[in-house]
């Protein structure tokens, strides 16, 4: 059995004052520096989340504009698409007006120089046969 003498007092207070030091000089501090640590940590990853959730809600903002941007560049592009084909539409009934007045007057100049020409010869005519006629009969 244990034995309750002067010693083992001494042995309890002497551990109680070591374990009093060791407390204040070495237990206390690296706690505190545990908690420091700590703290630094918890603060760390909250910064980390909080920029997280900026970036996703920047991310989000992006993409949205990025759509929007899109949608615009679309509804510029068929409103062009329609402009220009309106545009080859004009040209093209301008240069089919241009066309058929130019046939129109083609023929308009075709038909002048053959009543010219018909006319022309139909004076002629009677002079070719004649001149026909005293070939044949020279001849003959």
């Amino acid at each position: 059995m244990i034995e309750l003498n002067v010693t083992f007092f001494i042995q309890l207070v002497n551990f109680l004052i070591i374990l009093l030091v060791l407390n204040l000089i070495l237990y206390k501090p690296i706690r505190g520096m545990i908690k420091k640590r700590a703290d630094v940590m918890a603060e760390g990853l909250q910064k980390a989340e909080e920029f997280s959730e900026t970036a996703g809600e920047k991310m989000e903002s992006y993409e949205a504009k990025l759509q929007e941007a899109r949608k615009e560049a679309n509804e510029i592009r068929m409103t062009r698409k329609g402009e220009g084909q309106e545009e080859e539409k004009s040209m093209l009934e301008t240069a089919n007006a241009e066309a058929a007045k130019i046939v129109q007057d083609a023929r308009e100049k075709i038909s002048k120089e053959k009543e010219s020409a018909l006319s022309s010869l139909k004076g002629k005519v009677d002079d070719f046969a004649k001149q026909a006629t005293d070939k044949v009969l020279g001849q003959a």
